[in-house]
């Protein structure tokens, strides 16, 4: 069973938010918002005329060492999707404000990673959670 890890906690996950079909599914028609993985060394653009039949993009995160996920939801975030963007995989609690910062509402992990990195750990960095430095110059200015 998968765990949703949100700057609010912990939520189990359950019944349609487990239901993700593939781009070719997208392309093929729907009739009804979908929830869509997103290979991570996708071109994010080919989607974008689809964005409005898209509640949820998942996108996979099959390494620690494979960072290309941060890119692909800044990318989508600049293309516009303003719908729910969730992280899948390997993240671990240090990584969540990049997960954020990049796009990323939620995260999802496995029970072993939530038994090894508690809510506590994701929540207290949820609470660090600050602008990034560009983002802090421009306030300031």
């Amino acid at each position: 069973m998968s765990i949703i890890v949100t700057d609010k906690g912990f939520k189990l996950l359950l019944g349609k938010e487990q239901e993700f079909v593939g781009i070719e599914t997208l392309f093929q028609g729907v009739e009804s918002p979908i929830n869509l993985d997103l290979p991570n060394d996708q071109d994010p653009s080919v989607i974008q005329p689809c964005f409005c039949w898209i509640k949820i993009i998942r996108i996979p995160f099959p390494n620690f060492s494979d960072g290309r996920g941060f890119s692909l939801a800044t990318r989508l975030r600049q293309l516009g999707y303003e719908g729910v963007l969730r992280a899948q995989g390997h993240i671990i609690a240090d990584q969540y404000n990049q997960a954020r910062q990049s796009g990323f509402d939620e995260i999802e992990i496995d029970e072993m990673l939530a038994k090894r990195q508690p809510e506590s750990h994701w929540l207290k960095q949820a609470q660090k959670r600050t602008l990034s430095y560009q983002k802090r110059l421009l306030k300031v200015a």
